[in-house]
């Protein structure tokens, strides 16, 4: 997870035109002591131009990738070694404001609703509050054995 600090340049292979993107991209450490990482992000092909388009300064993304070394020779004959990290996928964080509320249709709040949810009985077709009772103790006949069998008791 990180934040661009400089928007994806789209450039082009001389070979067969196939598009390259790259971009900065900070990394903060696990603890607020550490060193901000800066690293140079690409990305190849369809996925390079859709980061050219969707993305730029200052947007907060997870990336999947591969982390490549690379090393180079500088023109005054030193040579050095370069991380950079090829995207696999990039995803936009959003802010609570702007994430879309449809997407938490299906979340269940962890704390006691006020009221009472409601189900629909699959055998009566009717409409039913759920209760709040103590969970049954279930039995089933061992079809092996002949004997009832507690199923609450199996350690998971």
């Amino acid at each position: 997870m990180g934040k661009i600090v400089r928007s994806p340049e789209l450039r082009y292979t001389q070979e067969n035109q196939t598009p390259i993107a790259q971009m900065l991209v900070e990394f903060e450490g696990p603890s607020a002591s550490d060193q901000v990482a800066t690293l140079k992000v690409v990305a190849w092909g369809n996925m390079a131009t859709e980061t050219q388009e969707k993305y730029t300064e200052g947007d907060r993304v997870i990336i999947e990738g591969r982390l490549s070394m690379n090393r180079i020779e500088r023109p005054e004959g030193v040579k050095e070694t370069v991380a950079e990290l090829v995207a696999s996928h990039i995803y936009p964080l959003s802010t609570e404001e702007t994430a879309p509320t449809s997407s938490r249709d299906n979340v269940i709040p962890l704390k006691k609703p006020e009221q009472t949810p409601e189900y629909d009985d699959a055998e009566t077709g009717e409409t039913e509050a759920y209760s709040n009772a103590e969970p049954v103790n279930i039995q089933r006949k061992n079809a092996d054995l002949g004997e009832d069998k507690n199923l609450d008791d199996i350690p998971f």
